[in-house]
């Protein structure tokens, strides 16, 4: 049994605290290691952006609701991966005011650790939802494939998008996020010869991220894809 136990905490993924300059100061975020990292190869690496209620300078509240918990509850599913998780100061506007920091936590982190460059992997919540889209279609050719929960972006976007790899998902009880955002993305996407595809919870409200993380397989669905 002792073994057992031993063996099952040397399976938790470790959620190292990190900061990076940005906005004339120190900014904390984490970046989470799978147990079996020893820097021998590439890793894959998922760049997650949280939703507003996960704004704030403590550097841990990020990790707390989206894919740090769904990780938690399934580390040999997500261990492919090395996970960026930079926490958005409070204040206003969305992510792409702090553009500087959502890219900036993934240089730093290429040169902390040893990762493919071909398997940037971009996804976020309601907030870091919309986060995940604009950021996508500004830097399109930066990601192997995008995932965005519950969130929504500019249908204008679409023919910069057409070539990603693209899930979304979302309920059709959001009332904090209508569906009809992520259905305007997919469709704007599709009409510009894209192929991205949706998923839509009966019955779920704002919460879609636990099932999207947990029930998936978003673990296998990224790793299908790399860039050229």
């Amino acid at each position: 049994m002792i073994i057992a136990v031993l063996l099952a905490l040397q399976a938790e993924p470790k959620f190292e605290d990190k900061t990076i300059e940005h906005g004339g100061g120190p900014v904390k975020y984490q970046v989470c290691v799978p147990s079996g990292y020893d820097g021998s190869k590439p890793m894959p690496l998922i760049l997650f952006l949280h939703g507003s209620g996960e704004q704030g300078d403590d550097g841990v509240k990020q990790s707390s609701v989206g894919i740090g918990p769904a990780i938690k509850a399934n580390p040999k599913g997500w261990a492919p991966y090395i996970t960026v998780i930079p926490q958005k100061p409070k204040g206003r506007g969305g992510w792409m005011e702090h553009e500087a920091l959502m890219l900036g936590v993934v240089e730093k982190t290429k040169k902390e650790y040893k990762i493919d460059e071909s398997r940037l992997y971009l996804t976020g919540l309601s907030m870091g939802g919309y986060g995940s889209w604009v950021l996508a279609a500004k830097h399109p050719g930066m990601w192997a494939a995008v995932a965005p929960i519950c969130g929504g972006g500019n249908p204008a976007d679409g023919p910069k998008l057409k070539d990603l790899p693209i899930w979304a998902f979302h309920g059709d009880k959001d009332t904090a996020v209508p569906l009809r955002k992520s259905e305007e993305m997919i469709e704007a996407i599709k009409a510009a010869g894209g192929a991205a595809k949706l998923t839509v919870y009966p019955g779920v409200g704002h919460n879609s991220w636990d099932k999207a993380y947990r029930e998936e397989k978003l673990w296998e669905w990224f790793l299908q894809y790399a860039k050229k």
